[in-house]
């Protein structure tokens, strides 16, 4: 645990003394990530190769007996409290509903078969703070939802294995909150190891870690381009009902089924006259491909190919899944010019980030072409930094 992250924490337990009037019973923390590989995939049945931020979320905590919670937000300043019993889908809205969310899929994960029982929970005070970039695609919600998920079911004595939180976290969202997101940011969330990325089958919720550059000769970098990441407005749930429409077509479960095979991608898509649609299961097909390849080639140490296969997939992001913007292209161009292994865009897309898989030492040389390249444009400075795979949630204090 870093010396950073237990300053951090020692400052929210204040902060929460100052709040709440009381002293916190904890502190607890959950990570952003970042996705080397396999985008729009999870919720498709496929493979995703994730790692996580040093960047997290947060949250000091204190049970409470009355059925109510009560969470301060250090990033709004605002406090949201609301009543356990009262909770239902859309009942709470803005940065308190992922709070919400989990109180809810927590309260109710018997019903829903994620555990044996229902989670009890009583009450609890929350204050959560967070360094995870917001609308930047690197998963600030699941970092919420892992860290307050995760704070609530200690004080509550529940023993909840770390993938089972991460399923609770991915029904608060899709049930709750209505994002049907997959499973890839809260398991990266709760599993995440120093040094490795995750290869993750979301068919069969088998986790494999990867090390990632062990031999401290490469690393990654993000950009964050600071265009915003808009997923709420229909683009990325139509991309997943193209998806599914695609593989009805097709006559498959999911599109996973077809990237099993080796047979060639213009074959397998010929029963599918809308051009969209192609497009759309072309690009989940071979992305798949491209993560187990991926994972083969860092294994044997070829940055280079690695880096070939990162590229592959920012095209096919933007021509056949077309969820890039100018913002993300320029990011994209600008960073690939300068000696990288690779680049792409990271995240479901429509703004947010892109990481670069680079030898050590172009961090500045990066960052001023990015940001040359960004004043040309008239776009707002982003932003560049390291990323080194971090630990996934935990309990700090």
């Amino acid at each position: 645990m870093t010396e950073v992250l237990l300053e951090r924490a020692e400052a929210v337990r204040e902060e929460f003394r100052r709040v709440f009037g009381e002293a916190a019973d904890g502190v607890w923390a959950a990570p952003g990530r970042v996705n080397l590989i396999g985008e729009h995939t999870d919720y498709n049945d496929g493979f995703v190769l994730p790692f996580a931020l040093p960047q997290a979320t947060l949250v000091a905590a204190r049970r409470r007996a009355d059925g109510l919670v009560r969470a301060h937000s250090l990033f709004t300043g605002e406090t949201v409290e609301f009543a356990l019993e009262e909770l239902r889908p859309g009942g709470v809205d803005g940065w308190a509903a992922y709070v919400a969310a989990m109180c809810w899929s927590l309260r109710t994960a018997g019903q829903a078969g994620l555990l044996a029982e229902d989670v009890d929970v009583a009450g609890v005070d929350l204050l959560i703070e967070s360094d995870v970039p917001h609308g930047a695609g690197l998963s600030s919600s699941a970092a919420l939802e892992c860290s307050v998920g995760l704070a609530v079911a200690d004080l509550t004595g529940a023993a909840v294995r770390p993938l089972e939180m991460a399923r609770l976290a991915q029904r608060a969202e899709n049930d709750y909150v209505g994002m049907p997101c997959g499973l890839m940011d809260q398991m990266i969330s709760m599993l995440g190891q120093a040094g490795h990325a995750v290869l993750f089958d979301t068919r069969s919720l088998r986790p494999t870690l990867v090390p990632l550059a062990p031999d401290g000769d490469a690393e990654v970098l993000v950009i964050d381009t600071r265009a915003p990441h808009r997923l709420v407005d229909g683009e990325y749930a139509a991309r997943r009902r193209q998806c599914e429409e695609a593989a009805r077509v097709l006559g498959v479960e999911s599109l996973r089924v077809l990237s099993d095979t080796e047979a060639d991608v213009a074959e397998i898509l010929t029963p599918v006259e809308d051009e969209v649609l192609r497009r759309r299961a072309r690009h989940v097909i071979t992305e798949n491909r491209r993560v187990i390849e991926t994972v083969d080639l860092l294994r044997a140490g070829d940055l280079a190919g690695v880096g070939d296969r990162m590229r592959a997939s920012h095209l096919s992001l933007r021509d056949d899944y077309e969820v890039t913007v100018e913002e993300i292209d320029v990011a994209f161009e600008a960073v690939s010019a300068q000696g990288v292994h690779g680049a792409r865009i990271t995240g479901g897309g429509f703004g947010g980030c892109v990481i670069a898989l680079a030898p050590v030492g172009l961090h500045e040389r990066v960052r001023a072409a990015v940001r040359e390249a960004f004043a040309a444009a008239g776009f707002t400075e982003p932003e560049v930094f390291r990323a080194p795979p971090a630990a996934g949630a935990r309990r700090v204090v």
